[in-house]
């Protein structure tokens, strides 16, 4: 399969006979999520994963999950409350909850969050099961009465959103920048980054990893009405995003959610970097053994639309079947990607005004396809010779050869990729190609391989020029 799978690791499948059958079918990339842990607590579940990497021979990815600013309410009184349709209910700071004058008080302990909160604006809780908009302001940034939208029950420590307000909180909180620096010494290969609003928030983690002196790929969670609309500069900066619906949905209109996905996957393939689609991708299958109709067209249509991994959380985490998920994924994965080759015509080409990078790629997939290539196989110093392949979506397996194990780390994100950890001395990276397609027993005596090399990927000494090969083992 094309699409990579995303693990979560949790109380069921940090086992290191389930990991080892998760990875044969199709997981690359392992999640340790870092609001329900710390640094310490993963030590044995990165040990497994460094494991089955020397047994299998194969570079697995241990991505952790920061947890980000997640805010919520305070203790309500008599909790817990029914809250009616159309009920007034205060939010404030805790101070002011001597005004609550026998209506039920909301305590927020963060003052940046109510700065800049008007009427009309919306307020959500409990993951949207509550929501209300702001009535009154009765005293500015401090205390707002809201009104009630829908009936539900109200309980203590919910977690609170602001729908499309900016909020003046840094993405990167204490506990996640000690996570980092924890998680970098244990040897993660990669962060997930939760709640972006900006690029700084990007650029607050990479200044913390420099001061470790280690940097590793940021995948910046898209979650908030802020981070799409700041889609471009995010990209910039970020090593791939991540669609994650959860929150998202919460902050932008459900109606909308299916289309911000598909521009959001169209946005990265066209940067060259890796989109995941995140959340309820199999929920029904922590307790299932077989997903609903509508999960199955939910998963084809992300790998249709373009994405290059989808990821599981409680599927795999404290899910009854977490094998059981993975393979079905696998088999939904084979039949989407057939029908997104049928209907695609791939190799895309590129969009006038390409860089040469895209061209390359462009004429490596064409070379593949019309000598009918068993294989592409590409030298890469930083992974971009092999995003841009990935970017074109070519029918054939690709191979991309690095020196550098944090480039075969991360390119373990990109669709349609098997990164390969290149030893050889060999200073001619045509050479490198040729001599792993000769010694793998992946390529047939007269198996036709098309080899590529691309200037802005090369280092010295060898010359710097675009190269392409069609090359016969």
């Amino acid at each position: 399969m094309k699409t990579k799978i995303i693990a979560t690791l949790g109380p069921a499948s940090a086992n290191k006979d389930i990991m080892r059958a998760m990875v044969e079918n199709g997981v690359r990339i392992f999640r340790l999520n870092f609001s329900h842990s710390n640094a310490d607590g993963f030590v044995q579940a990165l040990g497994l994963i460094r494991d089955l990497e020397q047994e299998l021979d194969m570079p697995l990815t241990a991505m952790g999950d920061l947890c980000g600013p997640k805010t919520r309410i305070g203790a309500i009184a008599e909790s817990p409350k029914r809250i009616t349709k159309g009920e007034p209910v205060l939010l404030g700071l805790p101070a002011e909850e001597a005004s609550a004058n026998g209506k039920v008080f909301l305590p927020l302990d963060f003052p940046e969050l109510l700065i800049g909160l008007e009427e009309g604006m919306r307020v959500v809780l409990a993951d949207g099961l509550l929501q209300f908009k702001v009535a009154k302001v009765l005293v500015k940034d401090r205390l707002f009465e809201l009104e009630a939208g829908n009936e539900g029950t109200l309980t203590s420590n919910k977690g609170i959103t602001f729908p499309g307000k900016f909020h003046p909180v840094a993405a990167l909180t204490e506990k996640d920048r000690k996570d980092v620096r924890e998680g970098l010494a244990l040897g993660l290969d990669a962060f997930a980054m939760s709640f972006v609003q900006t690029a700084q928030d990007i650029r607050d983690l990479i200044d913390e990893m420099e001061h470790c002196g280690k940097r590793v790929p940021i995948i910046a969670k898209i979650e908030r009405q802020n981070a799409v609309d700041n889609l471009e500069s995010l990209l910039e900066l970020a090593d791939g995003l991540m669609v994650a619906r959860g929150d998202l949905a919460l902050e932008c209109p459900l109606a909308e959610v299916p289309t911000i996905q598909k521009r959001i996957i169209r946005a990265c393939r066209h940067a060259q970097k890796p989109v995941i689609v995140a959340t309820q991708m199999m929920l029904s299958m922590v307790n299932n053994v077989v997903p609903t109709r509508a999960e199955a067209s939910d998963v084809t249509n992300a790998m249709v639309d373009g994405a290059d991994c989808v990821m599981l959380s409680e599927e795999t985490a404290i899910g009854a079947n977490p094998l059981e998920v993975v393979k079905t994924i696998r088999e939904i994965s084979v039949s989407a990607e057939g029908y997104f080759h049928e209907r695609a015509q791939t190799p895309w080409m590129p969009r006038e005004g390409s860089n040469n990078g895209k061209h390359m790629a462009y004429a490596s997939c064409l070379l593949a396809q019309n000598f009918n290539s068993r294989a592409l196989v590409c030298h890469t110093e930083s992974g971009l010779t092999a995003r841009n392949i990935s970017s074109r979506r070519p029918l054939h397996d690709v191979f991309a050869l690095s020196p550098n194990i944090s480039t075969v780390k991360a390119l373990n994100f990109a669709w349609g990729i098997t990164p390969v950890l290149c030893t050889e001395e060999e200073a001619r990276h045509t050479t490198r190609l040729k001599n792993f397609v000769l010694g793998s027993p992946k390529f047939d005596n007269g198996d036709v391989v098309v080899l590529s090399t691309h200037s802005a990927d090369l280092r010295l000494p060898e010359p710097r020029t675009n190269k392409i090969e069609v090359f016969q083992k």
